[in-house]
């Protein structure tokens, strides 16, 4: 996993290496050949291109100097545009003109001619102009040149690909504020550990791809390895896929219970259980309302079936003795996706999750008196109006499982907390993981870079924003691939991770299917978790 840290963080970080040995100069020699590194794996074909450096005044620019002379020894052909004059000490500046590359500074290209020239037939230009340190507005002769850039960036239709070196010009990296002259990158390669400006919008909106790049800080520094914020990668997610034993039977991959659906959301059931069979689930039984199961059997053959009793359409109070008499042979418990907030159903929550809560002995909806069988619950994830009943039972969260998964969007959160979804928002991390160590379970606040807490103080931020999963249904499958994920042994925290990374990609792969964002479905996430799974075993 990737630190995510604050801009302060980074600084403490950066004089702790320094006071051990690892000198300023240094990081920022090892910083422009990563950065340089990470251009040539990206782009192979970059050691031919002609590279233009926009250089800023400060490390920032320092940083884009040493880019420039790694990819200058790679093959490429190099130029560099000052924004403001370096001093004549600067021994990157110095090598840069010793290679013979053209350096230009802005105060002798007062109509910006050459940056004209050099942007419209450069094939990559290298942004480093301001680094993690700005805050917005640009002020200065730094806004004219980059308003210009962006002006031209915007109008040549043959306009090179940007890399932003650590944060891309304008951005503030710890809000993701921004100047309306910041620069749109292809590609961020920012130092040591992503920044949360990065992976907040609107800044999140003009990083495009986020690498992380070397700059010699050894992980076990003290400063960095305590962060406790990281951004989930394939790398590491992919050494969290079950096992696939050659002589496994479907006991082996587990057995999920899915209670959900109701007479006016009925397909939520079904979302749920497509998801949770596509991520490896042996079993999944469906226990649903009386009037939808008709309806749902052939669109999910593979289930098994609890029919529950209802009122109004909803799952009644009494099925919690039905679901509680079924648990003793599943691996987890789904509860939530479509359940709708009719009282009934509340009833049936409250009985579930009472900690006196008993199973009675007995056959479809009715039980004998006595023999009454304590039951241990199952790992549970809760999702949808699930949450939202919750949040009407006193203490709700000491009855449940320890480590049980909560996987709300920020509405469903503010219902929980009773927190504005504005305020939620604002800190997304923060908010998610005091909630997670009040109440002692993993919390999903979902959304773009969806963020998974646990109640041990650690956050993993999710690397997907993408419209596609703006529909309907998506959160149904999500929930239905975490419970699938539990099922099959996987520890609750790294459920949710790997859950919420499938279920990203997947949403990707389907708009790349599909052509569009637009018109990807719930089921379409649910029929390519395979494809990303794919994806992920082959590295």
């Amino acid at each position: 996993m990737k630190k995510v840290v604050t801009v302060e963080q980074m600084r403490a970080i950066e004089q702790a290496a320094d006071a051990s040995g690892l000198t300023y100069d240094k990081m920022m020699e090892n910083a422009g050949k990563s950065i340089a590194t990470a251009i040539l794996e990206y782009w192979p074909e970059a050691e031919r291109w002609s590279v233009t450096i926009l250089v800023g005044p400060g490390n920032n620019g320092g940083d884009g100097l040493v880019v420039g002379h790694y990819l200058h020894e790679a093959g490429a052909e190099v130029s560099v545009y000052l924004t403001r004059d370096r001093t004549d000490e600067d021994e990157n500046l110095q090598r840069i003109i010793r290679h013979g590359c053209p350096v230009t500074t802005a105060e002798k290209d007062t109509r910006h001619k050459v940056l004209r020239d050099l942007i419209t037939t450069t094939d990559l230009l290298v942004d480093s102009v301001f680094g993690t340190g700005f805050k917005p507005p640009i002020k200065g002769d730094s806004k004219s040149i980059l308003a210009f850039v962006k002006k031209v960036l915007e109008e040549d239709v043959s306009a090179p690909y940007v890399v932003a070196v650590d944060c891309p010009s304008g951005i503030d990296c710890d809000t993701g504020e921004i100047a309306g002259e910041s620069l749109v990158a292809d590609l961020t390669v920012t130092l040591a550990a992503a920044k949360p400006g990065l992976l907040r919008f609107p800044g999140a909106g003009y990083v495009g791809e986020i690498l992380v790049g070397d700059i010699g800080i050894p992980p076990a520094q003290k400063e960095i390895a305590a962060i406790n914020l990281v951004f989930a990668t394939r790398e590491d997610v992919r050494t969290w896929l079950p096992d696939r034993p050659r002589d496994a039977h479907k006991g082996t991959f587990g057995r999920v219970m899915i209670v959900a659906g109701s007479v006016n959301f009925p397909g939520a059931a079904s979302l749920s259980a497509l998801g949770a069979y596509r991520s490896g689930a042996g079993l999944v039984t469906l226990a649903v309302p009386e009037p939808i199961q008709g309806f749902l059997v052939p669109m999910i053959p593979e289930a098994t079936w609890l029919v529950l009793p209802h009122e109004i359409g909803v799952i009644a109070g009494s099925a919690a003795d039905i679901i509680l008499e079924e648990l003793p042979h599943c691996q987890a418990l789904l509860l939530g996706p479509g359940f709708g907030q009719e009282r009934p159903t509340l009833d049936f929550m409250k009985r579930l999750i009472n900690p006196s809560a008993t199973a009675k002995q007995g056959i479809g909806f009715i039980h004998q008196e006595g023999n009454d069988v304590m039951v241990k619950l199952p790992p549970i994830v809760i999702d949808a109006d699930g949450l939202k009943l919750l949040a009407g039972i006193p203490d709700w969260h000491a009855h449940l499982p320890g480590q049980s998964i909560l996987t709300p969007h920020p509405g469903e959160m503010s219902v929980l907390t009773g927190i504005s979804v504005t305020e939620i928002q604002a800190g997304r991390e923060k908010t998610a993981l005091e909630w997670a160590a009040q109440w002692g379970h993993v919390v999903v606040l979902k959304g773009a870079f969806t963020v998974v807490a646990s109640p041990t103080g650690q956050a993993t931020i999710l690397p997907f924003a993408t419209p596609a999963l703006a529909r309907a249904g998506t959160g149904d499958v999500l929930a239905g691939a975490i419970a699938s994920l539990l099922a099959q042994g996987s520890q609750p925290y790294q459920a949710a991770i790997l859950g919420c990374f499938l279920h990203g990609w997947s949403g990707e792969i389907a708009a790349g299917m599909i052509g569009s964002t637009a018109g990807v479905l719930a089921g379409d996430v649910a029929e390519l978790i395979p494809a990303a799974i794919s994806e992920l075993e082959r590295g």
